[in-house]
């Protein structure tokens, strides 16, 4: 099926921030010797800053869930802002979709305050018709409703959307919701590549493949 309404994650898909987001998130367990998983990355990626901080409770951190924001913020609000950059081609790419006439959407676990910031920066914030952080959802990208969400807001049917995602449970999750799902390669996932390619409708290496 070709799909000209897409709804675009961010960290690793449209942008190289995935090292920023783990050392962030990282950190913050490290600096309070807090032991995790060797699939912490994977876990915690679809969960926002929130639900992430909530997961670092779970583990034993003995901090409020406000507080763990903080202290990710504090790390990685300035490398949004300034200096992370975006995947190669992919601004060509969205350019040239947009100029076809297609419907270019964000949903992504990343804040506001660093995900609208790093898009206008990078000079294509305006080509997209909405971006949406999970908090404007009130859930996460591990809840199926949210693609659920996202598709009435867009205002299509949820199979002729498709959902674009380097994250291999995100991906998942919004495959059981019915939407259109096309795995990204990014580095932080490797390990994944032949288990996104049997799950997901298209996977690319490149987003130029999109064109």
């Amino acid at each position: 099926m070709k799909y000209d309404t897409y709804l675009f994650d961010f960290d690793g898909t449209l942008v190289d921030s995935m090292p920023t987001f783990v050392k962030a998130m990282l950190k913050v367990l490290d600096d309070y010797g807090v032991k995790y998983g060797d699939d912490i990355v994977k876990i915690i990626t679809p969960l926002g800053y929130k639900g992430s901080a909530e997961y670092f409770q779970k583990l034993g951190l003995k901090l409020s869930v406000e507080e763990i924001i903080s202290l990710i913020n504090d790390f990685a609000i300035n490398e949004y802002a300034y200096n992370i950059l975006a995947k190669p081609n992919v601004i060509e790419t969205l350019k040239e979709l947009k100029k076809r006439g297609a419907d270019l959407n964000v949903l992504t676990a990343s804040p506001h305050v660093m995900l609208d910031p790093c898009l206008k920066r990078l000079g294509v914030f305006d080509l997209f018709t909405n971006v949406w952080s999970c908090e404007d959802f009130s859930t996460t990208k591990a809840d199926p409703e949210i693609y659920k969400m996202a598709s009435r807001k867009i205002g299509k049917k949820i199979d002729n959307i498709v959902f674009l995602d380097d994250n291999f449970n995100a991906c998942k999750t919004a495959k059981s919701a019915g939407i259109g799902v096309f795995g990204v390669y990014d580095k932080s996932s490797e390990e994944f590549i032949e288990d996104m390619k049997k799950l997901t409708d298209k996977y690319v290496y490149d987003l130029s493949e999109l064109l």
